[in-house]
Protein backbone atom coordinates (compact mmCIF):
# COMPACT_ATOMS: atom_id res chain seq x y z
CA UNK A 1 0.00 0.00 0.00
CA UNK A 2 1.44 3.52 -0.76
CA UNK A 3 2.71 5.35 2.12
CA UNK A 4 1.43 9.00 1.36
CA UNK A 5 2.91 12.19 2.99
CA UNK A 6 0.85 14.40 3.68
CA UNK A 7 0.80 17.94 3.03
CA UNK A 8 3.07 20.46 5.30
CA UNK A 9 0.51 22.56 6.31
CA UNK A 10 1.60 25.97 8.95
CA UNK A 11 -0.63 25.93 12.03
CA UNK A 12 -1.72 29.59 11.55
CA UNK A 13 -2.71 30.92 8.55
CA UNK A 14 -5.03 33.55 7.46
CA UNK A 15 -8.60 32.88 6.65
CA UNK A 16 -9.92 34.79 3.81
CA UNK A 17 -13.58 34.44 2.06
CA UNK A 18 -12.76 35.72 -1.04
CA UNK A 19 -10.32 34.85 -3.59
CA UNK A 20 -6.89 36.77 -3.88
CA UNK A 21 -6.61 38.82 -6.88
CA UNK A 22 -3.77 37.02 -9.34
CA UNK A 23 -0.88 39.31 -9.49
CA UNK A 24 2.40 37.64 -9.40
CA UNK A 25 0.39 34.03 -9.82
CA UNK A 26 1.62 32.89 -6.33
CA UNK A 27 -0.49 32.66 -3.49
CA UNK A 28 0.53 31.00 -0.19
CA UNK A 29 -0.09 30.42 3.75
CA UNK A 30 -3.74 31.00 3.74
CA UNK A 31 -7.24 29.20 4.28
CA UNK A 32 -10.03 30.30 1.42
CA UNK A 33 -13.09 29.52 2.70
CA UNK A 34 -16.86 29.44 2.01
CA UNK A 35 -16.59 30.97 -1.45
CA UNK A 36 -17.22 30.73 -5.37
CA UNK A 37 -13.94 31.56 -7.87
CA UNK A 38 -15.66 32.23 -10.66
CA UNK A 39 -14.66 32.42 -14.68
CA UNK A 40 -10.73 33.13 -13.74
CA UNK A 41 -8.23 31.55 -16.60
CA UNK A 42 -4.71 31.85 -15.36
CA UNK A 43 -1.69 29.76 -16.76
CA UNK A 44 1.15 28.59 -14.46
CA UNK A 45 -0.38 29.60 -11.06
CA UNK A 46 1.45 28.01 -7.94
CA UNK A 47 -0.90 27.38 -4.74
CA UNK A 48 1.67 26.35 -2.17
CA UNK A 49 0.52 25.64 1.66
CA UNK A 50 -3.11 26.76 0.69
CA UNK A 51 -6.28 24.83 2.09
CA UNK A 52 -9.63 25.16 0.14
CA UNK A 53 -12.77 24.65 2.04
CA UNK A 54 -16.35 24.83 1.03
CA UNK A 55 -15.35 26.21 -2.18
CA UNK A 56 -17.13 25.83 -5.64
CA UNK A 57 -15.18 26.46 -8.16
CA UNK A 58 -16.61 27.79 -11.58
CA UNK A 59 -15.62 28.01 -15.25
CA UNK A 60 -11.96 27.87 -13.72
CA UNK A 61 -8.72 26.85 -15.80
CA UNK A 62 -5.57 26.59 -14.52
CA UNK A 63 -3.37 24.83 -16.66
CA UNK A 64 0.67 24.09 -15.79
CA UNK A 65 -0.82 24.68 -12.23
CA UNK A 66 1.30 23.91 -9.14
CA UNK A 67 -0.19 22.51 -6.07
CA UNK A 68 2.05 22.01 -3.47
CA UNK A 69 0.81 21.45 0.27
CA UNK A 70 -2.32 21.99 -0.49
CA UNK A 71 -6.05 20.64 0.71
CA UNK A 72 -9.19 20.69 -0.74
CA UNK A 73 -11.94 20.17 1.41
CA UNK A 74 -15.95 19.89 0.74
CA UNK A 75 -15.09 21.83 -2.49
CA UNK A 76 -16.66 21.83 -6.36
CA UNK A 77 -14.17 21.37 -8.94
CA UNK A 78 -16.57 19.84 -11.66
CA UNK A 79 -15.08 20.69 -15.10
CA UNK A 80 -11.68 22.61 -13.58
CA UNK A 81 -8.66 22.34 -15.55
CA UNK A 82 -5.73 21.35 -14.30
CA UNK A 83 -4.04 19.76 -16.99
CA UNK A 84 -0.51 19.80 -16.91
CA UNK A 85 -0.04 20.72 -14.00
CA UNK A 86 2.63 19.73 -10.70
CA UNK A 87 0.46 17.91 -7.86
CA UNK A 88 2.92 17.32 -4.88
CA UNK A 89 1.51 16.54 -1.46
CA UNK A 90 -2.19 17.49 -1.75
CA UNK A 91 -5.70 16.27 -0.59
CA UNK A 92 -9.34 16.27 -2.20
CA UNK A 93 -11.36 15.51 0.48
CA UNK A 94 -15.01 15.10 -0.14
CA UNK A 95 -15.10 16.64 -3.14
CA UNK A 96 -17.13 17.18 -6.25
CA UNK A 97 -14.78 16.56 -9.05
CA UNK A 98 -16.84 15.61 -12.30
CA UNK A 99 -15.12 16.21 -15.34
CA UNK A 100 -11.50 17.84 -13.49
CA UNK A 101 -9.03 17.53 -15.91
CA UNK A 102 -6.15 16.38 -14.75
CA UNK A 103 -4.65 14.86 -18.11
CA UNK A 104 -0.68 14.68 -18.52
CA UNK A 105 -0.48 15.81 -14.84
CA UNK A 106 2.60 14.90 -12.60
CA UNK A 107 1.12 13.98 -9.44
CA UNK A 108 3.13 12.69 -5.76
CA UNK A 109 1.86 12.02 -2.63
CA UNK A 110 -1.85 13.40 -2.97
CA UNK A 111 -4.78 11.57 -1.59
CA UNK A 112 -8.49 11.03 -3.07
CA UNK A 113 -10.89 10.50 -0.22
CA UNK A 114 -14.63 10.52 -0.98
CA UNK A 115 -14.64 12.17 -4.29
CA UNK A 116 -16.64 12.35 -7.14
CA UNK A 117 -14.20 11.89 -10.09
CA UNK A 118 -17.06 10.83 -12.72
CA UNK A 119 -15.69 11.50 -16.17
CA UNK A 120 -12.53 12.80 -14.45
CA UNK A 121 -9.54 12.96 -17.14
CA UNK A 122 -6.17 11.69 -16.35
CA UNK A 123 -4.64 10.81 -19.33
CA UNK A 124 -1.07 10.67 -19.87
CA UNK A 125 -0.50 11.67 -16.48
CA UNK A 126 2.13 10.42 -14.21
CA UNK A 127 1.05 8.95 -10.83
CA UNK A 128 3.23 7.88 -7.95
CA UNK A 129 2.25 7.20 -4.26
CA UNK A 130 -1.64 8.76 -5.14
CA UNK A 131 -4.13 6.79 -3.10
CA UNK A 132 -7.92 6.43 -4.08
CA UNK A 133 -10.27 5.64 -1.75
CA UNK A 134 -14.12 5.31 -1.22
CA UNK A 135 -14.42 7.33 -4.30
CA UNK A 136 -16.84 7.35 -7.66
CA UNK A 137 -14.90 7.15 -10.66
CA UNK A 138 -17.22 6.30 -12.71
CA UNK A 139 -16.18 6.88 -16.74
CA UNK A 140 -12.93 8.02 -15.54
CA UNK A 141 -10.05 8.14 -17.90
CA UNK A 142 -6.85 6.68 -17.27
CA UNK A 143 -5.84 5.88 -20.60
CA UNK A 144 -2.12 5.63 -21.25
CA UNK A 145 -1.10 6.34 -17.53
CA UNK A 146 2.11 5.88 -15.43
CA UNK A 147 1.48 4.11 -11.82
CA UNK A 148 3.50 3.71 -9.50
CA UNK A 149 2.55 3.18 -6.01
CA UNK A 150 -1.08 3.60 -6.98
CA UNK A 151 -3.89 2.39 -4.65
CA UNK A 152 -8.14 2.25 -4.99
CA UNK A 153 -9.70 1.25 -2.14
CA UNK A 154 -13.10 0.57 -2.26
CA UNK A 155 -13.46 2.92 -5.15
CA UNK A 156 -16.58 2.23 -8.12
CA UNK A 157 -14.71 2.11 -11.16
CA UNK A 158 -17.63 1.23 -13.46
CA UNK A 159 -16.69 1.99 -17.26
CA UNK A 160 -13.12 3.17 -16.26
CA UNK A 161 -10.76 3.26 -18.86
CA UNK A 162 -7.24 1.95 -18.52
CA UNK A 163 -6.16 1.54 -22.25
CA UNK A 164 -2.62 1.35 -22.18
CA UNK A 165 -2.36 1.13 -18.71
CA UNK A 166 0.10 -1.24 -17.31
CA UNK A 167 -1.69 -2.64 -14.00
CA UNK A 168 1.37 -4.25 -12.56
CA UNK A 169 1.03 -4.23 -8.87
CA UNK A 170 -2.25 -2.64 -8.26
CA UNK A 171 -4.79 -4.07 -6.56
CA UNK A 172 -8.88 -3.43 -7.67
CA UNK A 173 -9.86 -6.03 -5.44
CA UNK A 174 -12.03 -4.11 -3.04
CA UNK A 175 -13.33 -1.93 -5.86
CA UNK A 176 -16.48 -2.44 -7.47
CA UNK A 177 -17.06 -2.58 -11.72
CA UNK A 178 -18.73 -4.61 -14.23
CA UNK A 179 -17.10 -3.34 -17.39
CA UNK A 180 -13.56 -1.17 -17.76
CA UNK A 181 -11.70 -0.93 -20.76
CA UNK A 182 -8.06 -2.82 -20.56
CA UNK A 183 -6.22 -5.13 -22.10
CA UNK A 184 -5.23 -8.65 -21.32
CA UNK A 185 -1.66 -7.50 -21.73
CA UNK A 186 -1.83 -4.35 -18.95
CA UNK A 187 -3.89 -6.41 -16.49
CA UNK A 188 -0.69 -8.90 -16.10
CA UNK A 189 0.07 -8.97 -12.58
CA UNK A 190 -3.16 -6.87 -11.28
CA UNK A 191 -4.75 -8.18 -7.95
CA UNK A 192 -8.41 -8.91 -8.50
CA UNK A 193 -10.73 -10.74 -6.56
CA UNK A 194 -12.34 -14.34 -7.27
CA UNK A 195 -15.48 -12.73 -8.79
CA UNK A 196 -13.13 -10.10 -10.60
CA UNK A 197 -11.49 -12.56 -12.45
CA UNK A 198 -14.30 -14.52 -13.65
CA UNK A 199 -15.16 -11.20 -15.16
CA UNK A 200 -12.46 -10.75 -16.61
CA UNK A 201 -11.95 -14.30 -17.82
CA UNK A 202 -15.11 -14.05 -19.54
CA UNK A 203 -13.98 -10.99 -21.45
CA UNK A 204 -11.63 -12.34 -22.88
CA UNK A 205 -13.40 -15.39 -23.88
CA UNK A 206 -12.56 -17.70 -21.55
CA UNK A 207 -15.11 -20.16 -20.66
CA UNK A 208 -15.97 -21.02 -17.32
CA UNK A 209 -16.76 -23.99 -16.05
CA UNK A 210 -18.21 -25.06 -12.70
Amino acid sequence: MAKIKTPKIPKVMEEIECFPEIEESFISHCVIKDCSILDIESERIVFDQVIFKNVTFENVSFPNVELIDVIFDTCNLSNVDFSNGIIHRAEFQNSKMLGTNLAETTMRDVFFNRCQLNLGLFGYAKLKQVKFSESVLRNVDFYECQFEHVDFLTCDLEEANFSHTPLKGIDLSSCTFEQLTVSKEDLVGCEVSPDQAIGFARLFGLKIKD
